[in-house]
C-alpha cells in the first residue's frame, strides 16, 4: 500500500508546504482561481521547488470520486507522503526526554477521522506533547484527518500502539498519572490537579473507554453536564479537558 495520498484544502496544503515541503510530490490548483490565498500557495511551491500545475475543477473532483463523503478541496490538492504514527518505543523515548511535565492525550477507539482530526487540532493548540491511540479500531491518519486538523496532523506527534493498557502502564512507570474520562466519575476535571505529569484518556464515540483501559487509569474524572444530553462529542470534550490543564499550569507558573 502506497504512503502517498492526495490531501486537500487550503490550510492542509499550506501547512504541508510550510512544515514539510520535501514530502510533497506535486500540487494542483483549480484553473481560474487567482485569489491571494492561491497566490500565496503558488509562491510557497516556487520557494520550496515543489512542482505545481493548474487543472480544471472536474479533474480535482475526480481525484476524490471514490470517497464515500463529499470532499471540499477548495481548489487546491497536494500529492504527499502521509504522516506515519510512531510506536510504543518512540512514545516512551519522547516522555523520557521531556524537561517539563508531560501532557498526553490517549484516544481509546476514536474511529471517525473528523473527530480524530479535531482532537489533533485541539491537542496541538493546547501544547500537548503527544496523542496516543491503539493501532486497531482507530481512524487512520488520512487526508480527511489532515484537512480537519488544519496542519496539526503534521506537527503533533501521534503514536499508534499495539497494547494500549500496557503502554499506559509503562507511562505510569515513567511517572505519568493517567486520568480517564467517564460520566460516572465523582470528581470533575475542574477539581483535579493537572499540574502533575498528565495523560488524559478520551473514550470512543458512544461507547466510552474499554474495560481494560478504564482499569488501568489512576483516576476517573468527568465534565459536569447541566442539560439533557449525557455526553459531548469526543473532540469537544478533549478540547475542554486540555485547556483546563493549560489554565491550571499557567496559573501555577
Amino acid at each position: 500500500m502506497s504512503d502517498l495520498e492526495w490531501i486537500y484544502g487550503i490550510h492542509a496544503v499550506e501547512n504541508a508546504l510550510s512544515q514539510q515541503p520535501e514530502r510533497i510530490k506535486e500540487v494542483r490548483f483549480q484553473e481560474g482561481r487567482d485569489d491571494k490565498k492561491t497566490q500565496r500557495l503558488m509562491q510557497l511551491c516556487k520557494a520550496n521547488k515543489v512542482r505545481y500545475s493548474q487543472v480544471a475543477r472536474r479533474d480535482l473532483d475526480q481525484l476524490f470520486s471514490k470517497n464515500k463523503e463529499r470532499v471540499v478541496h477548495q481548489g487546491v490538492v497536494a500529492y504527499t507522503t502521509m504522516t506515519k504514527a510512531g510506536n510504543e518505543g518512540d512514545l516512551h523515548s519522547l516522555v523520557e526526554g521531556l524537561d517539563e511535565n508531560p501532557l498526553i492525550i490517549i484516544l481509546d477507539g476514536v474511529t471517525d477521522p473528523h473527530n480524530l482530526g479535531a482532537c489533533l487540532r485541539s491537542a496541538d493548540a493546547a501544547g500537548a506533547h503527544a496523542v496516543v491511540m491503539p493501532k486497531d479500531n482507530s481512524a487512520p491518519l488520512n487526508a480527511t484527518v489532515s484537512k480537519v486538523a488544519c496542519g496539526a496532523a503534521e506537527s503533533i506527534p501521534v503514536y499508534a500502539v499495539t497494547n494500549l493498557a500496557r503502554t499506559m502502564k509503562k507511562l505510569q512507570d515513567q511517572g505519568v498519572w493517567i486520568f480517564g474520562t467517564a460520566g460516572e466519575a465523582t470528581q470533575t476535571v475542574y477539581e483535579q490537579d493537572f499540574t502533575i505529569p498528565t495523560a488524559i484518556v478520551m473514550g470512543a464515540e458512544g461507547d466510552g473507554m474499554r474495560r481494560l483501559t478504564r482499569e488501568q487509569c489512576d483516576y476517573l474524572v468527568k465534565l459536569p453536564m447541566a442539560g439533557v444530553v449525557s455526553s459531548l462529542n469526543v473532540s469537544v470534550a478533549t478540547g475542554i479537558c486540555l485547556f483546563e490543564v493549560v489554565r491550571q499550569r499557567a496559573q501555577k507558573a
